[in-house]
Parts: structure tokens; sequence; C-alpha cells
């Protein structure tokens, strides 16, 4: 991802900071390149802390018209990489490990929430 960083649009963001938030429409996806980011959802009952080296938003490049299901705000000092589908799609080209690293990360993501809500 940092790599990526020297070719993509990198965001500062002071812990607070929104970076967007439930309902807006979303058309780009996150990786986070330094700090962390919470996730909030269902009127904050939901949590997740993004850590450097994961992603978040990435249902907006799948999903036509997407609309942010939940809150994303820096929780410390972050710099944050914004990819859209075409910066997305020429990552994958480029690099194709950098798919697989996404989907593991989602994964492994996914688990850890199954896991907190055993």
């Amino acid at each position: 991802m940092r790599a990526l960083a020297s070719q993509g649009e990198v965001l500062e963001a002071a812990p607070g900071d929104h970076i967007f938030r439930s309902g807006e429409t979303g058309d780009c996806m996150f990786g986070v390149l330094e700090g962390s980011v919470e996730l909030t959802w269902n009127d904050e009952v939901g949590s997740e802390t993004i850590k450097a080296g994961d992603v978040f938003g990435a249902g907006a490049l799948v999903t036509a018209e997407h609309r942010r299901y939940g809150n994303a705000k820096a929780a410390t000092p972050c710099r944050l990489l914004k990819m859209n589908r075409e910066k997305f799609l020429f990552a994958v080209q480029e690099s194709p490990m950098f798919a697989i690293e996404l989907l593991a990360s989602i994964d492994q993501r996914l688990r850890d929430l199954k896991h907190c809500g055993r």
C-alpha cells in the first residue's frame, strides 16, 4: 500500500476528524498508512478499530450508488490512501498480490468481528 501512496491521493486526518458518515454516498476505499481509524455502525453499538496496513470502505468499489453503512473517524493522527475504483483496478493489475492481501485483511477483520460477537 505504501508503494501505491506515491501515485495516489494521501489524506491526513487529526484525531476526531470524520472520514465519512453513515448514509453518505461513497466511491472510494481507504487504506491506513499510519495511525488508526474507528469504524462505528448501528448508532455506535458496533465498532472496530482499523490499523495501519488495513483498508476500509471497500464496498464502495463494488456496489453501484453505494451508501456508507457506518461512520469512519480518525482515532489517532492518520495518513490515509484514498483509492477510487480506477486506482484500485490499476493496483490489482500492477500487483496481483495486492488483491490477495486485501482479501486476507478483510477476511481477518471478519473473523475478529465474529470472535468478538460470541
